[in-house]
């Protein structure tokens, strides 16, 4: 027993390095900490329609689709509590091949826009500009089909060049109406230069591409796309958003949409690509990277939570940590406004 007692106090007494006296205390790990989460980190996304009131959408517990009126009433919340954006997504009146009111100059986003800028300057707002949310089959392009019909590529395969030329006249709307930031997301090839081009030959060379420039053919979307009532009628999205195997091409992505002008990056979605977010950080640190803590995501969560399971705050915010970890500058989440509460606790 004595020999045994010894040998406990030589090892000991070895140990060169306790990291353990810095997590000692919670006033010591708090000065410590290496990662800060803030509200500032965040961007919160909205879902705008038509009509009066909001509805809530089954999926995502706590997320809902507003009218103008109560769109302006949640920015305002989320400026309240230190979150400083949101991105917009618009749900229309009606739909068709091109997606007319998208950049209609009374469409949904571009009322939104209006009223929250009126109401709350100093919000920043973004816009999303695609055609999945407007197109009455779901896609985020022109199809190959009818008028525009192509020979030699399959039937409804989404048009690059002639999809380019409606998101140019999107952004230019969005513009207009006074948003400060166009995000395109519709993962096509010049997507950024032909919105940089556009911009800049009506007069904004002054506002800023937020590109989604890595993103993914992931199945975390699902819930989003009840909320944004923007899913496909037939097939899938894989001829335009990336193969989740792949951290290559995401590099090849970012770099050309650089070259194209971008401003900021963004890699969707987050949770599973956290390595894609130091990768594309570490390339392109000149540039803000947001990462898009995507509507899967947010759902988990939610259902674990609702189960018993974990604990909702806790676990979001330690998620939220880790993708900041990982390189984001900034976060696209449906968390912000309670994580911005938690965080303020």
């Amino acid at each position: 027993m004595l020999m045994e007692k010894e040998n406990t106090r030589t090892t000991a007494a070895a140990l060169t390095e306790r990291p353990r006296r810095l997590r000692a205390t919670p006033a010591l790990r708090a000065m410590l900490r290496e990662t800060e989460l803030n509200a500032r980190d965040f961007i919160y996304p909205m879902f705008v329609r038509h009509g009066q009131g909001k509805n809530e959408i089954s999926s995502m517990p706590g997320v809902f689709q507003l009218s103008v009126d109560e769109a302006v009433r949640e920015a305002e919340s989320a400026l309240k509590l230190g979150v400083p954006a949101v991105i917009l997504f618009g749900l229309p009146a009606a739909k068709d091949p091109i997606g007319l009111e998208n950049f209609a100059e009374h469409g949904i986003v571009q009322q939104a826009i209006l009223a929250i800028k009126k109401e709350i300057p100093e919000m920043v707002v973004i816009t999303d500009v695609c055609l999945c949310e407007y197109t009455d089959h779901g896609h985020c392009g022109i199809l190959n089909t009818g008028a525009h019909y192509h020979a030699g590529l399959p039937e409804g395969y989404v048009l690059n060049d002639e999809t380019l030329e409606v998101l140019a006249k999107v952004a230019v709307s969005h513009a207009q109406a006074g948003a400060d930031i166009v995000a395109p997301s519709g993962m096509l090839d010049g997507m950024v230069a032909a919105l940089r081009g556009a911009l800049d030959a009506s007069g904004y060379e002054h506002l800023p591409v937020l590109s989604y420039a890595v993103k993914y053919a992931s199945a975390f979307y699902g819930p989003f796309r009840e909320a944004a009532g923007g899913a496909p009628k037939f097939g899938d999205r894989k001829s335009h958003q990336m193969d989740p195997a792949n951290l290559r091409e995401a590099l090849r992505e970012a770099a050309l949409d650089v070259q194209q002008g971008a401003d900021m990056l963004m890699v969707k979605p987050a949770l599973a690509y956290l390595d894609v977010i130091r990768a594309v950080k570490e390339a392109f640190p000149q540039l803000p990277l947001a990462a898009y803590n995507v509507s899967g995501e947010y759902a988990m969560i939610k259902a674990a939570a609702a189960n018993g399971w974990i604990d909702e705050a806790k676990v979001t915010l330690e998620t939220l940590t880790g993708m900041k970890r990982a390189g984001a500058d900034l976060i696209l989440t449906y968390h912000a406004l309670d994580a911005a509460r938690w965080l303020k606790a």
